[in-house]
């Protein structure tokens, strides 16, 4: 398909020739033309001059009608145009000028109105459809210079006002097809260019012209500013800048300028300049342009000849450069010339060419510069307007500016980013500022903006807070409200859009000591931004809006950082600084912020800190003093408070870095008034006189020095120094009202230069420098004279600054995320919370896996975690009340399924974005467990909550066991299997253990029914739980790094600890609060069964067990729980003890396998052998269960302390029915023959305190009855506690077989043998002589008299001491014991047999081991006596008949076999027994007298004298029966 041609189809000529009679048809309409005489007139010089007569000179009266001639010659031309094309075929082939000249000369003519205008201006336009004015045509360029000037000075009698505005508008037509329709645009010249644009441009402004003429006339010069600013790109830069020069130098074709006037004498004809002096009536009036009347005549318009005008060269950059010069100074606020409508129009037509020009324009110096300054001035401050449409267009220009101009308006960005924050930015107070009290000098018109100071230089609000110190701060601004407030963050969400905005930012700004860390204050508003504000009433749309924005943003940064992250970034250019320089800056600027805080707070702490950290002094030299290091840190640091530091300089300890400080300053051919200048602009001038004159003098010293013009002395300077500063404030004081003049001046410096005057000239010159420009101290004044200060500032830093480094690099993306991912996290924390907007939701659940992408990628485990913490308190699942006792939920078949109708599950389930909330909280965890640290308190506590509720995967709810292998952790305990306490506190401690036990009966056994809805919203709870994948993280955790897993176990410890340790000592503390007795704290006090603590206690332990390799690292924290629960086990559960133990035990089998933890075993062996009776017998099934598998290996044990503390373990176990029976089958498989036997010296002593306390345990069966009571019966031989305690007597006897090959193969003594083998086996058989179980009781002294009276026991015959161990330690405590009433009592029957047995022993003993043929002769006396006075108590206690004839057998056979060894020997009547054989048997004789009265004489009368024959008596060994 073909477009159709929209260019002419019939001849050029036809269309002339229809243009000239159109034209000349509305020309005769008026009088004017009404007559053919004016054609004839016309002609008559013509027609002479064709056939070669001389005309005579014109009549008088014809000459003195001028104004005929002129109408005839306009009539005329178009009639010889007519008849100079009619014979031609090819109008083309004529000379443009020729075909265009009578309807150029009908324009320009004032003759002329507004039709007959209206239809030549037509005739133009149709001649460039048709292309009969075309690139190709003849003498195409001066007929377009003439075209140009014609358009430009149109005149023509005023009519009706909408037909002349009709004319206005064919001209915009006119210019608008010869710059852009049609292709002769290119062959104008920058004259022509500036002439067409200043006819369009003064019609768009002119406020008495119609509304929509202006509007075409904008639309127009909007096309031809796109169309000439489009040239730019396809120009020389170099050449055109040359060729701008070169024609400033030379004009060479006309002088190249624009205005728009103020005021116009006709229609279009504009002067170029305005008058100074013009009063604001005048010139209020002067902004519009008018259509004048044709009586105001103009001068006539001479027409030149087309070989008269030199060919212009095509437009360019002069053309371009003074079009945007004009723009730039419409824009000027302060020129009340031009109405906000004017600069409305200048910004969308500069905003145009800007567009179009794009990143070109920065390579024309001479534009850019235009633009740096005053484009920018004007601009920022037109952004303060409270004109809607011109902030608007204002700021829609400053970011155009900005998208192409960046690179070369680093300081300018960074004031207007500054500015935006402080006007967006809520107020700290929480009403708005009173615009009453703003000193800044109101608006001449109307939405003008007031003109404050900006601050230009950078200023820190981190630093601010540090330590109160002054640090030179913003001056308060106006907040944004409303409307404006939406289009000022709309635009500064422009400004940061780039991907590598914030980078950017970033690099050129916090990384630059000169300028404000300008990333941290956006980061820090945006993330302000997205909560309300606080002064506002309500929450409205335009907030939300404005929420929106500030997230919008931060999302779109942390989005950017994401993608770099992923490799989508740029490598950093090697022509830039290198990014360790720009760090290095960064650490720099963060110290230099710092001691400049400290020094506006205290100068000489400030100091000390900048010289600690090296900012001063480190340059020393011969040419660098301290004064010079520290003169050039002040004056180049602009965060130090300029008031301050020049009260510090002054000072007269500083006189030497005060001649430093000036000194740094070039005064070289510089004027007095200037140099004071620009060394009162770095400090404020302080106030006493002794510091100004201080200053002054020094000041007069090194200005002198320089040699200026004029000065004779350094006097002279002073001098003039103080007389500048005194008329700087005469004449710029508003409270002074007399003004110096400059003749007072010169009368008060006369005579001070060395006694002579200052030329009037010098002086003068100082007046008037003075007068134009007045000397503004830092911090000194606000309105235009302080921004004009601060923009020179500004201008200045620029170009010591730079240029803006652009480059999306991710190199400084860990830096930046370190230091704002808090506030950033939690921003969108609250906008997923509060939010109700799907895509706001959907963008900040995106940002969430984003900020913990970046966390994994970064290593920041800190991150990660705030992440986790913000996503978790939005699910809902956290609870701070978590019940301890489980209510009775309702349970429901769902599909086969069973679920629990929970408080949780119900609403849970009716909260999408906590659903939300938790399947990305969990899909963010899920794979990156190892970037998680504190988060896990969170994710555990959530399952802590799911576990209450029932809904946990099954897996999560198992328990291992030792007895019954996995099992699930029960919601609510059973009957408690420890009795509780009892109390005779009477009725209300009865009520009270009532109220407080957890198993009491209540209403909490009635189970509610379930709804509908409620059984959904359950469903929905699951389903969306299932998402979440929590089994699959609960397997990830075994996978976990070290330092993941301890964070994670140190989360599972915390959590436990709370609801254990914590919990206890709360309530505990509330109890005796409430009761004012301490009873709750002596161990009375028990916490209910708490489900969760089991679950947080058995998952903490399930992910040890299966980490075993980080046991190392596990431990401490695992045992510092266990061990609190266990050391006060009486305060808790059964079961929850139980778990602890079997966790314990648990994990010793993991800690045996690791030679360097396994102290730590034993530890903790240590910890459950020490657990209480009441609490080791619940448990104790579990404990012989896990010491049966720890045991298992045989390398765990590997010392005497290290048996003892298994031993002491095991023996916890014995009062327990079952455990005692497994601990009994384990030590008896340590003892059989074959592998199992693992009897060796360490644990022979264990061994047998494990056996006696099985004998022991056997006799705790029989208890001694009260008073009144039956005696009790002993229980039968074949219960299992008295058949272990015998078996375990008969184990001990057999134990002895031992002690021979340990003697052997450890080359003992006999001596060590004996004491470490056979009298702890001897004592144990003693003590259970003692049993109150009869059956245990005699074969334990029927096993203690083999073994005495056996043969292999080892003992040291030489060694005495031993034999009176076996009595002392043995055989002694045990009759001592059997006399007591208390023994007697737990079995009257069988006793005395058990002491019958015992006297015979003790006789038998004593003849074994005292009375041998081969027996030293020791001094038995002591022993001999203390066996007769047990005897003498035995028959005293008993008093049966059967005792008295056992004893006085067992006497009589002692006192034969005595008396037969010549040990016991009776007197004779030579007596030769020694001293010894004396007392022993007087002692004897009075010893048995008590209780058997003559029975020694009786046994063995006194001799005979005879010869003594030797007797050898043998003692039969006696085995006393068993009962």
């Amino acid at each position: 398909m073909t477009l159709p041609t929209t260019g002419c189809q019939i001849s050029k000529k036809h269309v002339l020739l229809s243009e000239i009679l159109a034209v000349t048809s509305v020309m005769r309409k008026n009088s004017r033309w009404a007559s053919g005489a004016h054609t004839l007139t016309a002609r008559d010089s013509a027609l002479a001059r064709d056939l070669g007569l001389r005309r005579s000179t014109p009549s008088t009266a014809i000459q003195k009608n001028g104004r005929l001639s002129q109408e005839a010659d306009l009539m005329g031309g178009f009639q010889e145009l007519r008849r100079t094309i009619w014979d031609v075929d090819d109008i083309e082939g004529l000379p443009l000028p020729v075909l265009l000249g009578p309807f150029f000369a009908l324009i320009r003519s004032p003759l002329s109105n507004g039709p007959i205008t209206s239809a030549a201006l037509s005739a133009l336009h149709s001649f460039f459809v048709c292309n009969l004015i075309s690139g190709n045509s003849i003498s195409l360029e001066p007929a377009l210079v003439e075209l140009s000037s014609t358009v430009s000075h149109c005149k023509f009698e005023a009519s009706d006002s909408s037909g002349d505005e009709v004319v206005l508008l064919k001209i915009m037509t006119v210019i608008l097809d010869c710059i852009v329709t049609n292709s002769v645009g290119g062959f104008l010249g920058d004259v022509e260019i500036c002439e067409m644009l200043e006819t369009v441009l003064t019609t768009a402004c002119q406020m008495r012209l119609s509304e929509i003429l202006r509007r075409s006339a904008e639309s127009t010069m909007v096309s031809i500013v796109r169309t000439i600013f489009g040239r730019l790109h396809a120009l020389d830069p170099t050449a055109e800048e040359a060729r701008l020069l070169v024609n400033e130098e030379e004009p060479q074709h006309g002088e190249i300028s624009m205005s728009v006037p103020t005021s116009a004498t006709d229609t279009g004809d504009f002067p170029s300049q305005e008058s100074e002096g013009v009063t604001s009536a005048e010139q209020e009036e002067a902004t519009s342009v008018t259509l004048e009347d044709t009586e105001r005549s103009s001068a006539a318009e001479v027409e030149v000849p087309p070989e008269t005008h030199s060919t212009p060269r095509p437009y360019g950059l002069p053309a371009l450069l003074e079009l945007l010069r004009v723009l730039v100074n419409i824009l000027d606020p302060n020129d009340q010339v031009h109405t906000d409508s004017t600069r409305l129009t200048a910004l969308v037509i500069l905003n145009s060419a800007i567009e179009t020009s794009g990143t070109v324009i920065g390579d024309y110096p001479s534009l850019s510069s235009l633009i740096l300054d005053p484009g920018c001035k004007y601009l920022f401050q037109l952004a303060r307007s409270d004109h809607p449409s011109v902030l608007q267009a204002a700021l829609r220009t400053i970011t155009t500016v900005f998208q192409t101009m960046r690179i070369h308006l680093k300081l300018q960005q960074e004031l207007f980013i500054a500015f935006s924050i402080d006007r967006l930015a809520a107020p700290p107070q929480l009403k708005p500022i009173n615009s009453k009290k703003n000193n800044n000098p109101t608006s001449p018109r109307p939405g003008t903006p007031a003109i404050g100071t900006p601050i230009l230089g950078p200023v820190d609000t981190e630093l601010e807070l540090d330590k109160g110190s002054p640090v030179p701060s913003r001056p308060p601004v106006q907040p944004a409200r409303g409307d404006t407030r939406d289009l000022m963050l709309e635009t500064l969400s422009q400004l940061c859009r780039h991907p590598s905005s914030m980078v950017d930012l970033y690099v050129n700004y916090d990384c630059d000591i000169n300028c404000e860390n300008l990333f941290e204050r956006l980061i820090e508003f945006l993330t302000k931004g997205v909560y309300p504000w606080q002064y506002s009433s309500a929450f409205d749309a335009q907030q939300l809006h404005s929420q929106y924005l500030c997230l919008d943003l931060l999302l779109a940064f942390v989005n950017d950082m994401a993608a770099r992250a992923e490799g989508r970034s740029e490598p950093w250019p090697s022509d830039f600084l290198s990014t360790d320089s720009l760090m290095q800056d960064k650490s720099r600027k963060k110290l230099v912020l710092t001691g400049a805080a400290r020094f506006n707070s205290k100068p000489k702490s400030g100091i000390a800190f900048l010289e600690e950290n090296k900012l001063i002094y480190s340059d020393l030299s011969p040419d660098v003093s301290r004064a010079r290091s520290l003169a050039i840190f002040l004056k180049s640091c602009t965060r130090l408070d300029k008031r301050l530091l020049g009260d510090y300089i002054s000072k007269p300890d500083n006189l030497e870095l005060l001649k430093e400080f000036i000194g740094l300053f070039d005064f070289k051919d510089k004027p007095i008034a200037d140099a004071m200048r620009d060394m009162l602009e770095t400090f404020r001038l302080p106030g006493e006189s002794q510091q100004i004159a201080r200053i002054t003098e020094t000041f007069a010293s090194i200005y002198f020095a320089s040699g200026p013009a004029e000065i004779k002395t350094e006097d002279a300077v002073y001098v003039l120094a103080y007389s500048v500063i005194m008329l700087n404030t005469d004449l710029h004081n508003p409270q002074i009202r007399k003004r110096m003049a400059i003749e007072d001046y010169q009368r008060n410096l006369r005579g001070v230069n060395g006694g002579a005057n200052f030329s009037p000239e010098y002086l003068q010159n100082i007046y008037d420098s003075i007068r134009k420009r007045e000397i503004v101290m830092p911090e000194e004044h606000t309105g235009q004279l302080g921004f004009e200060y601060a923009w020179k500032e500004l201008l200045t830093r620029s170009r010591q600054s730079g240029p803006f480094l652009m480059c999306n690099s991710a190199l400084f993306d860990l830096d930046m995320f370190k230091t704002i991912w808090k506030p950033l996290i939690s921003a969108i924390a609250y906008a997923f919370i509060s939010f109700d907007d799907d895509y706001v939701i959907q963008r900040a659940i995106s940002g969430f896996r984003q900020c913990a992408t970046l966390a994994g990628h970064f290593h920041l485990p800190d991150v990660f975690d705030f992440v986790v913490v913000s996503l978790s308190q939005a699910t809902s699942l956290l609870s701070e009340n978590l019940p301890t006792q489980v209510p009775n939920y309702p349970v429901v078949e769902v599909e086969g399924q069973s679920v629990t109708v929970s408080s949780l599950s119900v609403n849970f389930g009716t909260n999408f974005k906590g659903q939300l909330a938790a399947v990305v909280l969990f899909n963010i965890v899920n794979g990156n467990g190892n970037a998680l640290r504190e988060g896990w308190t969170q994710i555990f506590e959530m399952f802590q909550n799911l576990f209450i509720h029932s809904l946990l995967p099954m897996r999560m709810l198992q328990m291992e066991d030792f007895l019954g292998g996995v099992t699930m952790i029960p919601l609510r305990g059973g009957q408690p299997s420890r009795p509780a306490p009892r109390s005779d506190g009477g009725l209300l401690s009865t009520l009270s253990s009532y109220l407080m036990t957890p198993y009491s009966a209540s209403s909490d056994h009635i189970v509610p029914e379930a709804t509908d809805s409620e059984v959904e919203s359950t469903m929905c709870t699951i389903d969306c739980i299932t998402s979440c994948r929590l089994d699959e993280l609960y397997a990830q955790t075994i996978q976990l790094d070290s330092e993941a897993l301890v964070a994670a176990i140190r989360a599972l410890e915390a959590l436990a600890h709370e609801r254990t340790i914590t919990k206890w000592k709360q309530e505990s503390d509330e109890l005796t609060t409430a009761f004012n007795t301490p009873s709750a704290g002596d161990g009375t006090f028990t916490l209910p069964y708490d489900p969760a603590s089991v679950f947080l206690l058995e998952t903490m332990v399930s992910i040890a067990c299966q980490t075993s390799r980080y046991i190392e690292d596990l431990w401490p924290i695992l045992f510092e729980h266990l061990s609190a629960l266990l050391s006060a086990s009486t305060h808790y559960s059964v079961l929850l003890i139980e778990r602890a133990v079997v966790a314990l035990l648990r994990l010793c089998l993991i800690l045996a396998q690791k030679k360097t933890l396994r102290d730590q075993v034993y530890l903790s062996l240590d910890l459950i052998a020490g657990l209480p009776l009441i609490v080791a017998n619940s448990v104790a099934e579990q404990i012989v269960a896990g010491m049966t598998l720890i045991l298992q290996n045989r390398d765990i044990v590997s010392s005497q302390t290290e048996w003892n503390i298994v031993f002491a373990t095991l023996r916890s176990t014995t009062s327990h029915p079952e455990a005692a029976r497994s601990t009994f089958n384990l030590i008896l498989s340590f003892v059989a023959d074959g592998d199992s036997q693992w009897v060796i010296p360490d644990n022979f002593y264990g061994l047998i305190t494990l056996l006696d306390e099985f004998a022991t345990s056997a006799g705790r069966l029989i208890t001694v009855p009260q008073k009144g009571r039956r005696v009790p019966s002993q229980p039968p031989s074949d219960a299992a506690p008295i058949e272990r305690g015998r078996r375990a007597i008969d184990i001990l006897f057999d134990m002895k077989r031992f002690i021979w090959r340990f003697t052997q193969s450890s080359g003992l003594q006999t001596s060590q043998a004996w004491r470490q083998y056979y009298l702890p086996l001897l004592s144990s058989l003693g003590k259970q002589s003692t049993n109150p179980s009869r059956l245990v009781r005699h074969t334990a002294i029927n096993q203690l008299q083999r073994l005495l009276l056996g043969p292999r026991l080892v003992h040291d015959q030489s060694d005495h001491g031993q034999v009176e161990e076996i009595f002392n330690s043995v055989i002694f405590p045990l009759l001592d014991e059997l006399l007591k009433p208390q023994v007697q009592h737990f079995d009257p029957q069988g006793m005395s047999e058990t002491r019958l047995r015992a006297s015979v022993l003790l006789c038998k003993a004593f003849m074994h081991f005292e009375v041998r043929d081969n027996h030293t002769k020791a001094d038995i006396r002591i022993l001999w006596i203390e066996i007769l006075d047990l005897l003498d108590r035995l028959i005293k206690a008993e008093k049966t008949e059967q005792l008295y004839e056992a004893v006085s057998e067992s006497l009589k056979n002692v006192v034969l076999v005595m008396n037969a060894a010549d040990i016991l020997v009776p007197p004779s009547q030579d007596d030769q027994r020694d001293e010894q054989q004396r007392s022993l048997w007087a002692a004897t004789q009075a010893r048995l007298d008590r209780f058997l009265p003559g029975f020694l004489t009786e046994v063995i009368p006194t001799p005979q004298p005879q010869p003594s024959t030797p007797i050898v008596v043998s003692t039969p060994a006696v085995v006393l029966p068993t009962a």
